[in-house]
């Protein structure tokens, strides 16, 4: 680990300023930022840290949406009270994710810049272009097993790691940003970026830009939500593939569907492809099958990772038949 200085913000307008460098780097939990730091493979030459301007309440708006600050710790969101009645596949979602001591640490903000855990961006001895744009991708030739069949490219195959950002994908949360431009609202669905040409750039945050909270839209009274992690073991264990689903059935059919995928995706995986084939069909195993078949369509499997094509078929229909029980 190399040197660096550390100061603390008072408010989110003085984090945001000192924050403006590429080198510097806000901290809150630091449950990855620190790892990366020991790893080498991240270098901030300072760290603002973050802990105390606030920003660490669950809120329900005038309006009926859910406003999460940024600072809210991974347990505290998970274990709320509203979010476990309103937005369950959120809840459900955090407490499959990390071990309960990093739930306690990790923020809603950290959890949403969390980067991938593909062990080639971890190894600074191998060729990453995440890491190091240019150097080449050894993933693709390497032990790819675990990463993405989506949203791939010829220099990039690296999986987005968070749980959270997959249940949020499904609910349609809006980020909210503060930085030298003002304030930004960014619909998730725009927040994250493929990896194309430039893997290293992995969000669309400017230098100093800080997440100040997530908004989440008035809870659906009829629908259901699930969220399904398929792993190689039981706990503290990132997707192979995951669903969120968010449903209403009326008359056997759906009227409202969302679905979002992880541990297939470059980034959390909204299948709008899945949606198309469920809204306005019949709730049952055929429609199930189909939707999950239109989802994978255009993926692109690596050397080692082409069972997740099947895995992540059976994955949605199941999380499908668990959304609709009863319905």
């Amino acid at each position: 680990m190399e040197l660096f200085s550390y100061s603390r913000a008072a408010d989110v307008a003085s984090a945001s300023s000192a924050a403006a460098n590429p080198d510097v780097r806000f901290i809150a939990g630091g449950t990855t930022l620190l790892d990366l730091m020991k790893l080498d493979v991240e270098r901030p030459r300072q760290l603002i840290d973050i802990n105390r301007i606030g920003l660490d309440k669950v809120e329900r708006l005038p309006d009926g949406r859910l406003k999460v600050g940024s600072l809210v710790r991974n347990s505290d969101l998970a274990h709320d009270a509203t979010v476990k009645a309103d937005y369950a596949v959120l809840s459900e979602a955090l407490l499959a994710g990390a071990s309960a001591q990093l739930r306690n640490m990790a923020t809603t903000g950290g959890n949403l810049l969390q980067r991938t855990r593909c062990m080639y961006f971890r190894n600074t001895a191998m060729a990453c272009n995440k890491r190091e744009p240019g150097s080449g991708c050894s993933a693709i030739e390497g032990d790819n097993r675990s990463l993405a069949i989506l949203g791939t490219s010829k220099d990039c195959i690296a999986t987005n790691p968070s749980d959270m950002n997959v249940a949020l994908t499904a609910l349609e949360a809006m980020i909210h940003t503060e930085g030298a431009k003002g304030a930004r609202e960014i619909p998730i669905g725009e927040f994250f970026l493929l990896p194309g040409s430039t893997p290293h750039v992995e969000t669309v945050l400017a230098p100093g830009e800080l997440i100040t909270h997530v908004t989440l839209p008035a809870a659906r009274a009829k629908g259901k939500q699930v969220y399904l992690k398929l792993r190689d073991r039981a706990s503290y264990e990132f997707a192979l593939s995951s669903a969120a689903v968010v449903a209403e059935v009326s008359n056997g059919k759906f009227s409202f569907v969302r679905v979002a995928l992880g541990g297939v995706g470059t980034k959390p995986w909204r299948s709008h492809e899945a949606e198309a084939a469920l809204l306005g069909h019949p709730a049952n195993a055929a429609t199930f099958a189909r939707a999950a078949a239109d989802a994978v369509k255009q993926a692109q499997p690596q050397t080692e990772n082409g069972f997740k094509i099947e895995l992540t078929k059976r994955c949605i229909a199941h999380a499908l038949t668990l959304a609709t029980q009863g319905a």
